[in-house]
């Protein structure tokens, strides 16, 4: 079985379309909405299609207000694990990332444990970003593959895939990051147990809707926690 994990805040305007994309390329995905508890009604209008036509495949988590990205896959990772799902993805809800990647990913999966879909291979991009925001990235991306000692060109996109048992064997409860750097913690932590990791060339779409989550405070956590995972590497491996 499969499922992806899609965190919501504010997302009224693109989700039942994405919902629908995800389907028609993979149909027998099952998608985990995890919102929290956004104003524009996100939640309710997610309620309304589990009502009518994804009845049996489409499921919300509602949280009780905004707690930030990587607690909401946390939950999410919690929920897929608790049933028989194989192949659990993270997927941002804003059509940055584009569902038409979904089966590479499952194809990818076969030969390894977890897929990073990635700006920085041969065939990977972005649109519509500055050049500062390009920097920030790369130099993101850069700083924790130096630091962390890992051979990865991505290591902050959150358009992932894992099998079951990668999940299983990480200590959930334990990840601390919450922002940017929840994908890096992740990465690193399924690294350092030995799992094989694989990237595959995306092509990253500035949103649309609404407004980008990039922040300060988030790019700011990634400089503090990265060297903090680095003198965790011990500890992490069990």
């Amino acid at each position: 079985m499969k499922l992806v994990i899609i965190p919501t805040y504010n997302e009224k305007s693109n989700i039942a379309e994405l919902v629908q994309l995800v389907c028609s390329y993979v149909p027998d995905m099952h998608v985990l909405v995890v919102d929290d508890s956004s104003p524009d009604g996100t939640g309710e209008l997610v309620e309304g299609l589990i009502a009518g036509e994804f009845e049996s495949r489409l499921f919300l988590l509602q949280r009780s207000g905004k707690l930030g990205l990587g607690t909401a896959y946390i939950e999410g990772f919690k929920w897929a694990l608790a049933r028989d799902y194989e192949y659990i993805f993270e997927m941002d809800a804003d059509f940055s990332h584009n569902p038409k990647y979904l089966p590479h990913f499952l194809d990818a999966i076969t030969c390894c444990d977890v897929v990073l879909g990635s700006r920085y291979v041969q065939g990977g991009g972005v649109t519509n970003w500055s050049r500062l925001r390009r920097l920030i990235s790369l130099g993101g991306s850069l700083y924790s593959r130096v630091i962390l000692n890992m051979p990865f060109r991505d290591l902050t996109g959150g358009f992932k895939c894992f099998r079951r048992q990668v999940l299983e064997k990480i200590d959930l409860s334990a990840v601390k990051s919450n922002g940017y750097c929840f994908q890096i913690e992740m990465t690193y932590r399924a690294f350092l147990l030995g799992f094989a990791i694989r990237e595959v060339p995306i092509v990253f779409e500035e949103r649309a809707e609404g407004q980008s989550k990039m922040s300060s405070g988030i790019f700011n956590e990634a400089l503090v926690m990265v060297p903090k995972l680095r003198a965790a590497r011990n500890s992490l491996k069990s």
